[in-house]
């Protein structure tokens, strides 16, 4: 479009008559009817440019402080959903302890010993791989209780559970 345009003025320009150049304009300005050469050379000379981005210290503080609170939002929302996730364990594991009470400790302890990774590749790494381990534990669970059911269905359940 903008090509068509500095062609439609090119043809205008090239009907319309010629004024001299003044003696007084040094020879290497252009005047206004003599025009850029390349469409690149227009954009450059009449577009305004942005200034690089330069932030000072108080906006990166800014930037970096909304980046840890998104972060924060989504470590805590994958702690509440492992916290939540627990109470479908419900059979005690071979000392005896429920697997939700050691399930909900080690959660704690690992994201305890994480709580200071200012890293964010290695915060997201580690909200990823929290997240694939939540879902594939309730996979299992959902699928034993499956099986459970269907055994129970059938005549074959002993005492519930859903256990190992």
């Amino acid at each position: 479009m903008i090509s068509r345009k500095l062609q439609k003025w090119g043809i205008l320009s090239t009907s319309l008559p010629h004024v001299a150049p003044n003696a007084a304009v040094s020879s290497n300005r252009r005047l206004i009817h003599e025009g850029p050469d390349t469409l690149e050379e227009l954009l450059d000379r009449h577009v305004a440019k942005k200034p690089a981005k330069s932030l000072d210290d108080e906006e990166e503080e800014l930037l970096n402080r909304r980046r840890l609170t998104s972060t924060r939002r989504e470590v805590l929302q994958l702690y509440r959903d492992i916290i939540r996730a627990t109470r479908f364990f419900v059979w005690p594991d071979s000392r005896g302890v429920m697997w939700r009470d050691v399930l909900r400790e080690n959660a704690r302890k690992e994201f305890e010993e994480a709580r200071f990774e200012k890293d964010p590749e290695v915060v997201a790494r580690l909200l990823i791989g929290g997240r694939d381990a939540l879902d594939s534990a309730i996979e299992r669970v959902v699928e034993k209780q499956r099986q459970q059911i269907g055994k129970d269905r059938n005549g074959g359940g002993g005492g519930g559970g859903g256990g190992r």
